[in-house]
């Protein structure tokens, strides 16, 4: 079993430090999980002071997961800025509480609104192992593309740490169980709330949905919360064996 939380909150604008400790007073109430699930660009928003707000690979940021993962024995996941050079990505990091971590670059660019122009997309598909579950990460918009997130039978948990507009709160929850349902997964969905520096209004609606299509756990709409459910492996797999379509997948090759 794997027990996982995620956080729905809104994020306090382009202000790092009021972020961490209002997560840490979250956290600090929880009930030991495996894994927490903080939303897209958790520490800031969905920003574009890509410049200003970039932080090396193991910035304040990262240090700040760490210690909270050693603290409270939890891994702890979200996406944040990072910059590279003259490269800024929209970095989601999973870090474990024996310090192992591994990141996952946004591939998928919003580039409708202008923010994305600045960041560099990521070309790499990340698949890793925590606790007995295989974990496949992806941010926000990458959810639209199935191809990207197409199981191969080689992940369980498919996790999306997300700034999903309100105005396309429906796109989002059928998106979701779409992707649990043809990936034969959990799916995790992170999502924030409140309203943006730029205007933008999030409603939340995060959910942790079984390999079925149905919502194990749902935080609702418009608030702030925390939501949990019990992952089972064994189940999992026996649905699987149950019920083989991907057995029957068409076969497809990823062009980068």
């Amino acid at each position: 079993m794997m027990k996982i939380s995620i956080i729905q909150s809104d994020i306090n604008w382009e202000n790092k430090s009021l972020n961490f400790r209002k997560y840490e007073r979250i956290i600090s109430k929880l009930n030991n999980p495996d894994i927490i699930i903080l939303p897209e660009m958790f520490s800031t928003g969905f920003t574009a002071s890509s410049e200003s707000l970039g932080e090396p690979p193991r910035g304040i940021t990262f240090d700040w997961m760490m210690h909270i993962s050693e603290k409270s024995n939890s891994a702890v996941c979200g996406s944040y800025i990072i910059k590279i050079k003259t490269n800024t990505f929209n970095r989601w990091v999973f870090v474990a509480p024996d310090k192992r971590s591994w990141h996952y670059d946004k591939r998928h660019l919003f580039k409708m609104n202008n923010v994305e122009t600045c960041f560099t997309p990521g070309t790499n598909r990340l698949i890793f192992k925590f606790r007995g579950f295989r974990i496949c990460p992806n941010i926000c918009y990458d959810l639209r593309f199935p191809v990207w997130s197409r199981n191969k039978n080689d992940y369980d948990l498919l996790i999306n740490s997300a700034n999903w507009p309100r105005a396309r709160r429906d796109v989002w929850i059928t998106l979701l169980k779409a992707r649990a349902i043809e990936n034969l997964c959990f799916v995790a969905g992170a999502n924030r709330t409140g309203t943006d520096g730029a205007g933008i209004k999030y409603s939340g609606d995060s959910m942790i949905i079984d390999p079925k299509g149905e919502v194990m756990a749902s935080a609702g709409r418009n608030k702030e919360s925390v939501i949990a459910a019990d992952l089972s492996l064994s189940e999992l797999n026996e649905f699987r064996i149950k019920f083989p379509a991907h057995l029957d997948a068409d076969k497809f090759i990823l062009g980068l």
